[in-house]
């Protein structure tokens, strides 16, 4: 059965949870991304900070710096690297967000996103209907 570590993203756009919220702004912008997951330092998944989560800087008056921890959403739903991809799947299916964290043993190695899942089913489909 193929799992979640077989389609994940490896290379995955994460932000400490000390880094400066701006700083955050910056790298979801940069990387034309609506969420970061959010880690410690030795790389353990400890929430997730979204464009609605920083949201309401646009009602600060002033310019207030504040770390990422201060805006992040900590309860995540996340999945671990050997979970099969059909469970993954449902999760993104019953929810609202877009991609979901891939764990291995609490730490961040990779990130599932709708758009992976539908690829490999285009994939599957396309090897299913070539000819023999």
């Amino acid at each position: 059965m193929l799992k979640a570590k077989d389609i994940m993203t490896t290379e995955v756009v994460a932000v400490s949870k000390d880094a400066d919220i701006y700083r955050a702004i910056r790298m979801m912008v940069e990387n034309n991304v609506t969420g970061l997951p959010v880690i410690d330092k030795d790389r353990m998944l400890v929430g997730v900070v979204t464009e609605k989560d920083v949201l309401k800087l646009l009602y600060e008056v002033e310019d207030r710096p504040g770390k990422v921890e201060d805006y992040m959403t900590r309860a995540v739903v996340a999945f671990d690297q050997e979970t099969e991809i059909g469970t993954v799947a449902d999760g993104l299916a019953a929810s609202h967000f877009r991609r979901v964290p891939i764990l291995n043993h609490g730490r961040l190695v990779g990130i599932i996103s709708r758009k992976d899942v539908i690829q490999h089913i285009k994939e599957q489909w396309l090897t299913e209907k070539a000819p023999a």
